[in-house]
């Protein structure tokens, strides 16, 4: 299992004169939980808003994702989720380092056994419908942050950090 050598709270702290946004819980209980295999994980940001399609996340983790990490923007909604176990499957044997979803994930088992990093804010049962809806590479906003394919994404249990360079290597 890969193991990426950072805690968020020491980016925060090594790097005071930098950028970094942090993702803050927001006052209606939306926090995001940490359901995959790599505890802590970070990369260049790939950008994804779909609401109740989970259509461009899987294809986007069909891609080559070595050193990414797939932001996806679901609208906060808990109605179905954006990822399951098959598309996480997909993510691992394409080399990404992780998926953030605001939004939810299923099979949340496998999903805990896969080497993939991955924060979502909940988890439910119903899989999405694929309409081919949804944009790719454009500014997200949520968490009190704004986040940009090229970004780079660092999380862990402590939170999500946003910066415009690196801050660690990956």
């Amino acid at each position: 299992m890969s193991t990426v050598p950072f805690v968020t709270c020491d980016l925060l702290d090594d790097h005071p004169e930098k950028d970094i946004q942090v993702v803050t819980p927001s006052m209606d209980g939306k926090f995001f939980k940490s359901y995959g295999a790599r505890k802590s994980f970070g990369g260049q940001a790939v950008t994804v808003k779909c609401f109740e399609d989970n259509s461009r996340v899987k294809e986007l983790l069909a891609t080559e994702g070595a050193g990414k990490v797939l932001v996806v923007d679901g609208g906060a909604s808990m109605r179905c989720a954006l990822m399951g176990d098959l598309i996480a499957e997909s993510a691992v044997k394409n080399h990404w380092n992780g998926v953030i979803i605001y939004g939810c994930v299923r099979d949340v088992d496998a999903i805990a056994a896969l080497d993939l990093g991955v924060h979502a804010l909940a988890s439910i049962p119903k899989k999405s419908n694929r309409k081919g809806a949804g944009e790719t590479d454009i500014q997200l906003e949520f968490g009190g942050v704004s986040i940009q394919s090229g970004d780079y994404v660092y999380a862990d249990n402590n939170g999500i950090v946003i910066a415009k360079e690196p801050l660690a290597a990956l």
